[in-house]
């Protein structure tokens, strides 16, 4: 059975979707960017399932928290799955290159191969692939805009 839940944020409103289990997906509901995403007719919404993970992103909206502790549900092919753990090292505030998360995971020539994984991620904020920038530092690449990527980095900026 398929849960989902939708809230505001000071950045955009979220929706998450999953399991009793663990989250899923994570949308930015941003009005920007090439992320296609719908609630689907046969999922269940539900406020309590998702109430601890609703609680982690509005502490780190605040600046409270850096970290998520929330159980994730990874679907994806094995190099994704790579690439997306690599992400959950980047400490906040902080950025990487796709190159340095490729090195990260064994092989230093698949940054095209790391921004695909990237654009593939389900989980986006908590697995946080807007850290991850081009090797000249300029903001590249987010599923969901390149607005709220700005917007967040300068809040983690801010909130170190």
């Amino acid at each position: 059975m398929t849960f989902y839940t939708t809230f505001d944020t000071p950045f955009c409103k979220i929706i998450l979707v999953g399991t009793k289990d663990g989250i899923s997906r994570l949308h930015l509901d941003t009005g920007e960017g090439k992320r296609d995403f719908s609630i689907g007719d046969d999922w269940i919404r539900n406020e309590a399932i998702f109430a601890d993970a609703k609680e982690n992103i509005v502490a780190y909206c605040t600046g409270s928290r850096q970290r998520f502790s929330i159980p994730l549900q990874l679907h994806g092919t094995d190099f994704q799955k790579k690439v997306w753990t690599a992400l959950l090292d980047i400490p906040f505030g902080e950025v990487r290159t796709y190159g340095e998360i490729a090195e990260a995971v064994g092989n230093k020539k698949a940054s095209r191969a790391v921004g695909m994984a990237n654009s593939k991620n389900p989980i986006p904020l908590i697995i946080p692939c807007h850290r991850v920038i081009g090797a000249n530092g300029s903001l590249t690449g987010f599923a969901h805009g390149l607005s709220i990527k700005r917007k967040l980095l300068e809040f983690e900026e801010q909130h170190r």
